[in-house]
């Protein structure tokens, strides 16, 4: 039986009365993301048409997931805002903070006793407050939620930006920072601005060597970094209903890495086979009552052109395996086709030391059987593995049904190492280095999410490429970036020439799932005697201290750091190591900015101290600034925030004394975290006035005091030499948004209402 079962039944009962009024009030065939959204309006029934990337729309989401690096500091907000319980279905689950170094036995046995305090903490806080506890080793996130919690038509958020993952089961899934998951386990609404929305018509169908994955990659190239920006992606047409439930999942998981607000697909039979096989037969049931509000209506199929901002159309039956990469997740090539002489052009080492499978992306029953059939094959005919090949699990549930099956036993017969359940490299936990900084040039190949700079193992030397778990698999063997598994044979012990032939694999465990001990912990009904405490000396854990407002008249702030170019998330505030700081501000904040390039010495990490005209660490400028009372500002590129949905990126910057982040572009959810957290997040009216930009400025917002809705700001630079620029900047800022910015934060605010 389904979690939260009584819920689901509720958001059908709600959602025929809900999307008929919809239609009604648009006058037109609705699309699935639309009947969605419209059904879960913080209001209720709609009563008026809501204009797309336009309108901010208060929302109800019918769940939230936590993963425990961000729910950290999303629950030591939750403890300031005086509510007794959480007011919609929540749930922790322990992926992020296990390291991967030996195999999966030793590695959780010693993220257990090196986190123990973390761990702890969040077990205690979920079960007082009625959150579900998975424990360390349950799984990822996203496979998780997928397995157990996932159902059509519903709405989720999450403090990953992954939660999109959920689409594959035609939820609207949306990842966001730990501050707006606040506000709703507050029991109080979610604001979005209606998305725009993107149609992609998949004909054809996959087969061969081409899977799920090459459809978000060909995507990827297609929409680039930022394409999906402020719009949700539906899937729509034949070859969408042709794919299995997890490798739709694995299509909307990436697209984050297009800066969706989430991607979906329509409610089909492939979803109703997950749901069954994943023992919710009565969420399954209840879906096939309703499964016509479940997905968009007829008419928007068949004129997609009318109904969605963009039509993309990709014929599977055309679309071959793809390698994108390195440094970015939407640089595609052929598997194959010109790889030897783009490798060689660029530098990038052609042979490929590790392949990795694995991942919230691509960590299926399904992903792992495909990918065994291909280590099979390399048994069979001879081949010795050329790479080191390492394997994370999804979940509990799919590793010992995995395990139960024989597909890791293959994997094993390679001398693969069996991770745990857990992101492991993909996070950048991974102890491949005992010095990444100084590590060598070096290829590897994965099944996960982003390949960022320095994102897997720490090397920013490292040239990460992504791929189908098969691909994954056939590159690892053969040991070289361009080998071609679809053309290229390989030399066995024998001296023989051997060729792979297709992966083969199962959509569905045929002897169903199992497992004994799937890591869940229900919280008691009433956690009101359960005390949290966190000690005054402890380097994980630090209870929070409110924002101070920063007020309307900001001047002689004066410039931290001018980005140059791709500035993410990992960027501003880094994982790996620095992930067992996510519980504690002020200690992580020492790696603020540390990843971005500085534009005028294109270094990174080493900015100039206005104060005392030396150069140092991002974060101990910063400090100084803060010291001496002095308020910063960050000039940025486009697209800036991109990637993960840690809230700490805004929180770090906030922290140490920045007023205001300054870009030609936002990436959503990091444009959403600096207004949850008080700050002004703006963007040039001119794009070319970043280049007015220089090393000594200082800033003067000239008409602060009269910071209103969809009304530029005026900012005067003052240079070295007294000369000055001054430039217009906008914002997306509402009315009461700019109440978050009067009142500190918007936990600030949550706690002044609920006093």
């Amino acid at each position: 039986m389904a979690f939260d079962i009584d819920m689901i039944k509720q958001v059908y009962a709600n959602m025929t009365e809900r999307v008929d009024a919809a239609r009604k009030i648009t006058g037109k065939p609705l699309t699935l993301s639309e009947k969605i959204l419209y059904s879960h309006l913080w209001e209720g029934t709609p009563t008026k048409e809501l204009v797309r990337g336009k309108d901010y729309v208060d929302f109800a989401p019918d769940r939230i997931a936590c993963q425990d690096a961000t729910a950290q500091m999303a629950l030591l907000q939750f403890m300031q805002a005086g509510k007794p319980k959480v007011a919609v279905p929540t749930t922790v689950h322990c992926d992020h903070l296990i390291q991967a170094k030996d195999g999966a036995a030793t590695d959780l046995k010693h993220a257990n006793n090196t986190s123990s305090e973390v761990f702890n903490f969040l077990e205690s806080v979920s079960n007082k407050y009625g959150i579900g506890f998975w424990k360390p080793g349950a799984g990822i996130i996203h496979q998780v939620v997928l397995e157990n919690y996932a159902f059509p038509g519903g709405m989720m958020i999450g403090t990953d930006s992954h939660t999109v993952n959920a689409g594959g089961l035609g939820m609207v899934a949306i990842g966001v920072g730990g501050a707006d998951a606040v506000d709703v386990m507050a029991g109080m609404a979610w604001e979005l601005k209606f998305p725009k929305l993107i149609g992609i018509k998949l004909t054809g169908k996959l087969s061969g060597w081409t899977a799920p994955k090459d459809v978000i990659l060909k995507v990827a190239e297609i929409l680039t970094v930022k394409g999906g920006t402020g719009a949700i992606v539906e899937y729509f047409g034949p070859g969408a209903t042709s794919m299995s439930c997890t490798g739709k999942g694995t299509i909307c998981n990436m697209g984050a890495e297009i800066g969706a607000t989430t991607s979906t697909f329509g409610y089909d039979e492939s979803m109703e086979r997950y749901l069954r096989a994943t023992d919710r037969e009565d969420v399954a049931d209840a879906a096939n009552k309703v499964k016509d509000y479940l997905t968009a209506d007829d008419e928007v199929y068949a004129n997609p052109e009318l109904y969605f901002d963009q039509v993309i159309e990709i014929n599977l039956s055309e679309l071959g395996p793809l390698l994108n990469g390195p440094f970015t997740p939407d640089l595609s090539t052929p598997v194959g086709a010109d790889m030897t002489k783009k490798a060689t052009d660029n530098e990038w080492p052609l042979t490929v030391e590790w392949g990795l499978i694995g991942s919230c992306t691509n960590s299926s029953y399904e992903d792992l059987s495909r990918a065994s059939s291909i280590a099979q094959q390399a048994i069979d005919k001879g081949l010795k593995m050329k790479s080191e090949l390492g394997i994370n699990p999804g979940s509990e549930q799919v590793r010992y049904t995995a395990a139960r099956d024989g597909i890791l036993g293959i994997f094993e017969n390679l001398n693969a190492k069996i991770f745990t359940n857990a992101c492991g490299p993909c996070i950048g936990q991974w102890a491949r280095y005992s010095d990444p900084k100084n590590a060598p040039k070096n290829s590897i190949v994965h099944s996960f999410n982003r390949n960022f700079a320095k994102r897997a193992d720490g090397n920013p030397n490292t040239h990460a490429f992504v791929a189908s778990p098969e691909i994954t698999a056939a590159i690892a063997i053969a040991g070289r970036l361009d080998f071609n598994p679809l053309k290229d044979f390989l030399i066995n012990e024998d001296g023989e020439k051997v060729m792979f032939d297709e992966p083969t694999g199962w959509e569905l465990p045929p002897k169903g799932f199992e497992v004994k001990d799937n890591g869940y912990l229900a919280p008691e009904k009433d956690g009101s005697h359960v005390k949290i405490a966190v000690n005054e000396d402890s380097e994980r854990l630090q209870l929070l201290e409110p924002f101070t407002p920063l007020g309307n008249t900001i001047s002689g702030a004066k410039l931290l750091i001018k980005a140059f170019g791709k500035c993410t998330t990992d960027h501003i505030s880094m994982a790996g190591p620095w992930l067992r700081f996510r519980g504690h501000l002020d200690n992580i904040a020492n790696n603020t900015l540390i990843g971005a390039i500085n534009a005028f010495n294109k270094k990174t990490n080493f900015v100039k101290n206005q104060i005392t005209g030396e150069y140092n660490a991002v974060p101990a400028v910063q400090r100084e600034y803060k010291k001496a009372g002095i308020n910063t500002i960050v000039i940025g590129d486009h697209n800036y925030g991109e990637g993960s949905s840690r809230e700490h990126a805004a929180m770090q910057p906030r922290h140490l004394g920045v007023a205001a982040v300054i870009v030609k572009s936002f990436a959503r959810i990091h444009e959403t975290n600096l207004k949850k957290q008080g700050m002004l997040g703006l963007t040039f009216a001119n794009e070319a006035d970043y280049d007015l930009i220089q090393e000594d400025d200082t800033f003067n917002f000239l008409d602060l005091n009269e910071f209103a809705p969809d009304k530029p700001l005026t900012i005067e630079a003052v240079h070295a030499d007294g000369s000055k620029d001054v430039f217009e900047v906008n914002h997306t800022y509402n009315n009461s948004q700019i109440v978050w910015y009067n009142e500190g934060s918007a936990l600030n605010l949550i706690k002044k209402q609920n006093a």
